[in-house]
């Protein structure tokens, strides 16, 4: 593997529950990219990213000039940089594409990584059940309706966009405690396994940082999050771990895989 390694984060939810506030998350994640650049062979971002996020074809949210820069250097060194939509910031659309040169999906994505079988998603709505959030999620990414959303003005809808995501239950949940066998996304990883192989599930979303075995050779990842776990996985081929970014240089091993 030439000591490259893979890295996955996701959650930063930057934005919440203020620009200003959120301003030490930010540069705290950047931070933790300086450090991963020097030995990444590629970064995938899972997911609410951003609390909030809708782009206009010629505006962007103000702020995150920091981590937007970051991400442009990495690509520009050659790192590549997957990024996925979340709940929070499914409105993304292009502009990190043909301005950052990061690769973006709105959907799944199946991918090996160094010889291993890798599932990633946000993880948002796979599976059966959660009708009520599938419903509201189809009304989010309905193009008839992010259109008439876009004729309005950004200063309103930016706004509006902001207290609407803070104030939602989905920020609220970032004390999420994983359940196990009781999870819909447990119950859908099983399902996806009785069609094939996978070794590796990976899944941002909930917020609850976890390496859980579904059998001796696949593993459902929950990533954790940046606003209480600073939580992030590396995979070099061989060994798969959870870890937690310690500003000081010293990040701890939570788990690792089997």
């Amino acid at each position: 593997m030439n000591g490259k390694k893979v890295y996955f984060a996701s959650d930063l939810h930057l934005g919440l529950p203020t620009h200003k506030e959120s301003l030490p998350r930010e540069k705290l994640f950047v931070k933790w990219l300086d450090s991963i650049k020097h030995d990444a062979a590629e970064l995938y971002l899972l997911g609410d990213i951003f609390d909030f996020w809708f782009e206009y074809h010629r505006v962007v949210p103000r702020g995150y000039n920091r981590f937007i820069g970051k991400i442009a250097e990495l690509t520009d060194s050659g790192i590549p940089v997957y990024f996925f939509s979340g709940n929070h910031d499914v409105w993304m659309f292009n502009y990190f594409q043909e301005e950052l040169g990061v690769e973006m999906h709105h959907k799944p994505l199946i991918k090996e990584i160094f010889n291993k079988k890798f599932f990633l998603a946000h993880g948002d709505g796979l599976g059966k059940g959660d009708k009520g959030y599938k419903l509201l999620k189809s009304i989010f990414t309905n193009p008839t309706l992010q259109w008439l959303f876009a004729r309005l003005h950004p200063n309103f809808s930016l706004w509006f966009g902001n207290q609407w995501s803070v104030s939602s239950r989905y920020s609220k949940e970032i004390t999420h405690k994983f359940r196990g066998e009781d999870e819909l996304i447990t119950k859908f990883t099983r399902d996806e396994l009785k069609n094939q192989h996978y070794d590796f599930f990976i899944f941002g979303h909930w917020h609850s940082p976890i390496i859980y075995p579904l059998n001796d050779s696949s593993n459902l990842v929950i990533l954790g999050d940046w606003l209480v776990n600073n939580t992030y996985t590396v995979w070099d081929g061989e060994t798969f771990k959870l870890m937690r970014y310690n500003a000081e240089g010293d990040d701890a091993v939570l788990s690792e895989a089997k």
